[in-house]
């Protein structure tokens, strides 16, 4: 069994959030101080992302200096340009001919629709997180990438809810993991231990759920569903593997967000996934797939429980 720690224990990584409260939109960033190596999964039919081909299997073995999350839709891959102006200051990045360049990739939700359309994560909130990393304070809930977050949306912004940002690290033995997700979904989300809702589509006078999946049912034809969910995460380990074995253990992690958000991964999402390695510690490869989807699924369930958004304020921010 594992014993869930503090992600202060994941040796060689900084977390920082940067949020506007006011346009309910954020970003959350990952700097890998040491070794980085990296895989990822998209499932999702709309991804705003950045650099992504950095972990394709075939490209170079290449560590990744920071992984960006954020709000903002495709305007908000912007706020690499302040992570990458972060990094040079730091001397941080892949050594070239004549500079170090560092390599970012990030991806983002749609949080368009809650708060302020017209603000977005831009170059000088990727630096404000990168520089709030150095404060050793993040958290999960309502910060960062998961401000602007809603689940349920397949009816409109009326009968969907809040979430946020999760935040959940584990040990066994020597290895430790760390699962970060933002989520904003088409679908419902789901406690994975005990099947039972937890957020999700209410019914017109939001006192009771109904069921996402019922509702889809329903639709007989083409339909454009309001395309404004993306869920995205990250899972990190000291366990050491290389670029491709970490690209299975992200679409091994996957399982967690299919067993807690239904429907998950739809055209109307944008559904990406990260794995990281950072440490040495010789692991199995199936083991640590199985825990990435497990300890997923418990980040997913913390960022429902950590969203702190009354019923009245979420109402007043919607569009």
């Amino acid at each position: 069994m594992w014993k869930e720690i503090s992600y202060k224990e994941i040796e060689g990584i900084r977390l920082g959030n940067a949020t506007d409260d006011v346009a309910k939109t954020g970003v959350t960033v990952v700097i890998f101080e040491g070794r980085a190596i990296g895989g990822v999964d998209i499932s999702g039919g709309g991804p705003a992302s950045r650099e992504v081909s950095l972990l394709d299997p075939i490209t170079a073995e290449s560590s990744i200096n920071a992984l960006v999350l954020s709000g903002g839709s495709a305007f908000g891959l912007a706020a690499s340009d302040g992570v990458v102006k972060y990094l040079e200051e730091k001397d941080m990045g892949y050594q070239t001919f004549f500079a170090k360049v560092p390599l970012v990739c990030q991806s983002c939700i749609y949080d368009l629709s809650y708060g302020s359309s017209k603000i977005r994560p831009d170059a000088k909130m990727g630096y404000q997180a990168c520089v709030n990393s150095e404060k050793e304070d993040f958290c999960g809930g309502n910060k960062g990438a998961g401000v602007g977050a809603t689940v349920g949306k397949i009816c409109g912004m009326p009968q969907a809810m809040n979430s946020g940002l999760g935040v959940y690290a584990v040990k066994v033995g020597a290895i430790k993991m760390l699962a970060i997700v933002a989520v904003n979904a088409l679908g419902d989300i789901y406690n994975y231990k005990t099947g039972e809702k937890i957020a999700g589509l209410l019914d017109i006078e939001r006192k009771e759920f109904i069921n996402t999946c019922d509702e889809l049912d329903k639709i007989e034809s083409k339909k454009d569903l309001l395309n404004s969910n993306t869920t995205i995460g990250v899972v990190i380990t000291n366990a050491k593997f290389n670029k491709a074995e970490m690209n299975k253990i992200a679409s091994m992690a996957r399982s967690g967000y299919s067993r807690s958000i239904n429907p998950v991964g739809t055209m109307a999402d944008g559904d990406s996934l990260y794995a990281f390695s950072v440490g040495e510690v010789e692991a199995d490869i199936n083991m640590v797939g199985t825990m990435a989807a497990n300890v997923m699924s418990e980040a997913i369930i913390r960022a429902i429980e950590d969203s702190k958004v009354s019923d009245e304020e979420y109402l007043s921010n919607i569009k």
